[in-house]
C-alpha cells in the first residue's frame, strides 16, 4: 500500500495563519494590558530597589541576600549596586527600572521619576 505524501505548501497556509492568528492575540492582549503591567513593573521596581538598598547598606549585608527580603511573585526583579554612590537600582526586564540611593540621615530614598 502506497503513501501520498502532502506537499508542505499545502498545509503550510493554514499553520501560517493559526501562528499569526496567535501572535497578533499576544500583541493585542500586551497593548490592553499594557499601563497595568507597566504600574505593576514599575511599583515591584521601586519596592524592590528600596528593600535592597536598605539591606544593603543600613543592614550591611551582600546584595544578593537581599533578595530573600522580597514579597512572593518578585522573582523577576534583578539588582545591581553603585557602590561608589551608596545606590541599588532595581529592574524588571523590558518594563520598569527604579533607583534607590542611601543618604546619611534620611536613609534609602528612591530616585525623583521625573514626570513619569
Amino acid at each position: 500500500m502506497a503513501t501520498v505524501k502532502q506537499n508542505p505548501a499545502t498545509r503550510s497556509p493554514w499553520r501560517r495563519r493559526i501562528l499569526l492568528l496567535g501572535l497578533a492575540l499576544v500583541i493585542a492582549l500586551f497593548a490592553f494590558f499594557w499601563k497595568p503591567l507597566r504600574g505593576y513593573a514599575e511599583t515591584g521596581a521601586a519596592y524592590g530597589a528600596r528593600v535592597a538598598c536598605s539591606c544593603r547598606y543600613v543592614g550591611g549585608r551582600p546584595l544578593g541576600d537581599c533578595k530573600k527580603d522580597f514579597e512572593p511573585g518578585m522573582e523577576l526583579i534583578t539588582l545591581s549596586e553603585d557602590v561608589e554612590s551608596k545606590s541599588v537600582t532595581a529592574r524588571f526586564p523590558l518594563l520598569a527600572a527604579e533607583t534607590a540611593t542611601y543618604r546619611e540621615g534620611p536613609g534609602c530614598q528612591l530616585e525623583p521619576w521625573n514626570g513619569r
